[in-house]
């Protein structure tokens, strides 16, 4: 571990006039198994360090995946040079701190590192017996267990010193099943850092289930359906949207929330939040990569906008405070969710006269436009006849605005579910919307 208060030492003296260290530290662990058998077993770690320094009111900046005091020296010309050729005053800027950071009790769990990693790989080989058991058109099967741990440390010159530790795990299922005139897969995951929480014949159940029903799917006519996204495809959707946010998008005019501060962008069941201190996600933090103290916040309340995702320089633009959105040079949600609803899914799909229930949709961030709002999208699912779940569809395309969407939510389902790339949401049912199938 290189000797930080030898390198701010040396900062000093050679003229720099504030410097900030942020380490990173990521331990991983992947098992597959297939056909009952272990596929993959990878252990991977990685680590980053990076140092900003001011010189001449001026950022300089230095990574390295090496942490010898030997580099000091190097580190601090380095961050001088790269200071002297930088045009830009926008970035030069070392936090000085916030007067709180909220403490997230139980984002790392000892449990969960402790379990042996022959308890991981059963788990996983039994889920995949149980798949095979469970239905003869079961043809073939993925089961996968992912762990992971981050570790950070930000400590500068300005007396700041910061510590955050999160880990959580995946249980993932895939099956294809087949009958003598169709073939569709299935998907399910589990995501939590306490390993005695999952239950395996639930998801084998869910995955396995879904994937029979969907056979057989044919498309619909083109035209207006009642629509209900279930809470993975909404992730998903959701997921290609997620820079619209970032007031580095809207500065740039690349959002279509530009100019929309508190104005209506959804309908009054609409609440989107930024949940830094949402437990059982390794995204968790009390603060951000420059040192800002991260705060649960609504994005959007009761269909209205309430602010954008700000790091330091950002927020200097626009003469207010930094969200803690700041990570690694970009800006992003720490763990986006849509909240929660009343309604559970059959409730809304009895809602619905003539409807499609949408369960996948595929190609989100090609055939999503950030700045019109503009979306056209494949996708999977049931046709839905007088509140009843009636057969099977797929290869047809739900298109529409990202905004008209939201405001035409009607209901929100109290099935919220945490996807592994960082969204949580529930269900939502939305007025119309034109499906374009046959």
């Amino acid at each position: 571990m290189m000797n930080i208060e030898k390198l701010f030492e040396v900062a000093k003296r050679k003229g720099i006039q504030d410097i900030q260290v942020y380490i990173s530290n990521s331990d991983q662990l992947s098992i597959e198994i297939f056909e009952g058998e272990v596929d993959k077993y990878e252990i991977a770690k990685s680590s980053s360090l990076t140092v900003k320094g001011l010189f001449n009111n001026k950022m300089g900046v230095y990574r390295t995946e090496v942490f010898e005091d030997e580099l000091i020296e190097e580190i601090v010309d380095t961050i001088i040079a790269s200071a002297k050729v930088i045009d830009s005053l926008d970035d030069a800027i070392i936090y000085e701190g916030d007067d709180h950071y909220d403490e997230i009790k139980g984002l790392y769990s000892e449990q969960l590192a402790q379990v042996d990693v022959a308890k991981k790989i059963e788990l996983i080989k039994e889920m995949d017996k149980k798949f095979h058991d469970y239905d003869k058109r079961v043809k073939n099967v993925d089961t996968s267990y992912s762990e992971v741990t981050n570790h950070v440390i930000l400590q500068n010159s300005k007396g700041l010193k910061l510590e955050n530790k999160a880990n959580t795990s995946y249980v993932v299922g895939q099956v294809i099943v087949a009958d003598e005139n169709d073939q569709r897969v299935g998907f399910d995951v589990q995501i939590t850092n306490n390993f005695d929480e999952y239950v395996i014949d639930e998801v084998v159940k869910n995955t396995t289930d879904d994937a029979l029903a969907s056979l057989g799917a044919k498309p619909l006519p083109s035209k207006n359906y009642e629509i209900i996204f279930n809470n993975l495809a909404l992730a998903t959707l959701f997921s290609a949207f997620q820079d619209i946010f970032s007031a580095q998008s809207v500065q740039k005019g690349l959002s279509l929330l530009k100019d929309k501060l508190e104005t209506e962008v959804g309908s009054k069941l609409v609440n989107v939040i930024d949940d830094p201190l949402m437990q059982k996600s390794a995204n968790s933090r009390s603060f951000d990569d420059e040192g800002v103290a991260t705060k649960f916040k609504y994005l959007i309340q009761n269909g209205v906008l309430k602010t954008y995702l700000h790091n330091l320089v950002t927020a200097k633009k626009d003469g207010m405070k930094s969200t803690g959105n700041g990570f690694g040079g970009r800006i992003a949600a720490v763990n986006l969710k849509i909240e929660a609803g009343e309604h559970s899914l059959d409730e809304m799909i009895s809602s619905i006269k003539e409807g499609v229930l949408i369960k996948e949709v595929q190609g989100a961030h090609a055939g999503a436009n950030s700045v019109s709002g503009e979306f056209s999208l494949q996708a999977s699912g049931y046709y839905i006849k007088d509140g009843k779940q009636d057969r099977p569809v797929a290869l047809i395309t739900v298109a529409g605005n990202f905004i008209d969407m939201l405001k035409n939510v009607v209901m929100v389902g109290n099935d919220s579910k945490m996807t592994y790339f960082g969204v949580t949401c529930p269900s939502i049912k939305i007025k119309s919307m034109p499906v374009s199938g046959s």
